[in-house]
């Protein structure tokens, strides 16, 4: 992550200093040269490992080297080899004299790999000689050594370079002054002919000029009325004070307040609520007299019906009153009134006296005597409940008792005839086949262990497949970031140049500014 962000704040610099040399190069300011530095000395790594494992070495070099076997055939402590009589020892077999060189094949015990591994030194911290140092590479058989040819290396830089464009003051004075030079007015001679035919023209006859007529608007007459009636009505009206008299009933006593209710006392009654429910109220039944009969009012027919009309307001006549429509309604009107003034007016026809000499009167309704019936009581329902679970009970009581009863039974076995075993027809013996538990536990046990292999294979090849994953997304992922860090400057695009053609535009012809349209042919 250092070394990422030393490489950021390179890039960084670089960029700074691109933009000074590109701000300098356009100012027409040529960037300053680069000062030439000299070549890098090489110097070897002095490491504190180096003393550090050399101390070691010193100390330790005295101390001889112990066999990793003996010191496993040897017991814990002291104590145990005294209390052991017997002392294993390794077996002697007839071998060769000669130490068989060990292979890469020859066994090494874990114990001993591990003991090894922590006391070897790498091989990154053993010093190498002077002479391997200064040895240098190898050379091929066969080849002379040949001096090396400098060549200049091929920069980007070099395209960077622009050559200055940029144009002095004078000579870009010098533009303006041809380009104004290119583009004088030149006028044209004045035509004779304008001159000779102005004479033989009509001028044409002059308008009269628009006489301004003001606005004659209701508004200024309605506001020139109010202004003089005002006066009037205020020489009318004579504002005068009266004050109204003082309420006498303020001074008596509180005026606004409520009068306090007074609560009557509470009467006492019996508790007995069940019985006034059993008390039976006989309801006496009224009976309604008939009604009167009543003969209708007879219309009054004296005057016709006649609607008041309303009164008729003077209203100015508008331009944009609706006077036809009004004058319509109104015929319409006149003449449903005078339909009704001209209707037949009914004759009066009274209904003949009764007779009272037989007096009819209604019938009288005879109301059907109440029935008796018997009170359906829920206390019947529960008694009879009550009384069929106490006979059910009482039944199963005394089956209890009587099963409790003992009886003993007749003596009947004395008097039967001894049992007699019969003799049936043997079977032959079939010997059939067993199997024993232990050979089903064992082909048992194999299957499980097949299956028990086969998801451990499994297993570990997916492991292996998702380590080998991870190891090439991170592989992956550090080259992507190294490509990001890399800075790669784009060169400097070269465009076609625009090439400045003359305007084929023809030039503008100036005329006299004649506006009026009097004195044109």
């Amino acid at each position: 992550m250092e070394r990422i962000r030393t490489l950021q704040n390179e890039v960084a610099l670089h960029r700074k200093q691109n933009e000074a040399s590109y701000k300098a190069a356009l100012a027409g300011n040529p960037p300053p040269k680069k000062m030439v530095l000299s070549a890098t000395v090489p110097q070897e790594f002095h490491f504190n490992t180096n003393s550090r494992h050399k101390a070691s070495t010193s100390s330790c070099g005295a101390q001889k080297e112990v066999d990793f076997i003996s010191q496993l055939r040897k017991p814990s402590s002291p104590t145990k080899a005294l209390k052991c009589s017997t002392v294993p020892k390794p077996f002697n077999l007839s071998t060769g004299k000669k130490k068989e060189a060990e292979g890469p094949g020859a066994y090494v015990p874990m114990a001993q790999q591990i003991q090894q591994f922590q006391n070897r030194t790498p091989d990154r911290y053993h010093l190498r000689s002077r002479k391997s140092i200064n040895k240098g590479p190898s050379g091929v058989k066969g080849d002379k050594l040949k001096l090396t040819q400098s060549h200049t290396p091929h920069l980007m830089t070099r395209r960077r370079n622009r050559p200055t464009v940029t144009k002095s003051s004078a000579e870009l004075e010098e533009e303006e002054l041809e380009k104004q030079q290119k583009f004088k007015i030149i006028a044209l001679e004045l035509n004779r002919k304008i001159l000779e035919s102005a004479e033989c023209l009509k001028r044409p006859p002059v308008k009269e000029s628009t006489v301004p007529e003001a606005f004659q608007l209701q508004i200024d007459k309605r506001l020139h009325e109010r202004q003089t009636k005002r006066p009037q009505e205020a020489e009318e009206k004579h504002p005068s004070f009266r004050a109204q008299p003082l309420p006498r009933k303020i001074l008596e006593g509180v005026v606004g307040l409520p009068d306090k209710k007074v609560l009557q006392p509470t009467v006492p009654e019996s508790p007995a609520f069940i019985l006034k429910k059993k008390v039976r109220v006989e309801k006496v039944e009224e009976v309604k007299q008939p009604s009167p009969i009543k003969a209708p009012p007879v219309p009054h027919f004296g005057l016709p019906f006649q609607p008041q009309l309303q009164e008729n307001h003077h209203v100015e006549v508008c331009p944009f009153s609706f006077e036809e429509r009004d004058r319509e309604r109104r015929a319409l009107k006149e003449k449903k009134l005078e339909e009704k003034r001209n209707e037949e007016v009914p004759h009066f026809k009274a209904q003949p006296l009764p007779a009272f000499d037989a007096v009819l009167l209604p019938e009288k309704k005879r109301l059907e005597l109440t029935k008796p019936e018997p009170f359906k009581l829920l206390l019947g329902e529960r008694g009879a409940v009550k009384s069929s679970r106490t006979e059910q009970m009482a039944k199963e009581e005394q089956k209890r008792e009587e099963a409790a009863v003992f009886k003993a039974r007749p003596n009947t076995v004395t008097h039967k005839e001894p049992f007699q075993p019969k003799k049936g027809p043997r079977a032959p013996v079939v010997v059939e086949a067993f199997a024993l538990s232990t050979e089903r536990r064992a082909h048992e046990r194999q299957e499980f262990e097949r299956l028990a292999n086969d998801k451990e294979a499994l297993r570990m090849l997916m492991e292996e497949q998702q380590r080998q994953e991870v190891e090439q997304r991170e592989k992956d992922d550090v080259t992507k970031m190294r490509n990001d860090q890399v800075h790669a400057a784009q060169p400097i695009r070269h465009y076609k140049p625009v090439a400045v053609k003359k305007s084929e535009v023809p030039l503008t012809i100036p005329h006299s500014p004649n506006f009026s349209d009097r004195f044109r042919l």
